[in-house]
């Protein structure tokens, strides 16, 4: 499935928040906690990440994956946890909104 604009960045900031990940770890939290609706390629997973680290949202830091691998691990910044509250906030208010209109048995006029 495909993700509506900006959602992208809000589900990166939210698994982050759960403690410092690589990218492959962030791409397979995603997809199950989603139940594999949502699966983020790498094309858009790395500038995302990218684009967040420039925006002050995330650190990130090179270390070494459960493989042995070198990977950069991203980390939420307290400017992250801000914005991660913001938008988890505006979401919740477009998904009620959203889910009175579709559930709705009778237009409200």
């Amino acid at each position: 499935m495909d993700l509506i604009r900006g959602t992208l960045d809000v589900l990166l900031l939210k698994t982050v928040s759960w403690g410092p990940l690589h990218g492959y770890a962030i791409s397979k939290s995603i997809r199950s906690q989603t139940a594999e609706v949502f699966k983020v390629e790498e094309g858009a997973l790395y500038p995302a990440l990218r684009r967040l680290e420039a925006k002050g949202l995330v650190t990130a830091n090179w270390g070494t994956t459960d493989t042995g691998r070198e990977a950069k691990f991203y980390t939420l910044t307290a400017q992250g946890r801000k914005r991660l509250k913001l938008e988890v906030d505006s979401w919740g208010r477009y998904v009620e909104a959203m889910s009175r209109v579709l559930h709705a048995t009778r237009p409200g006029i």
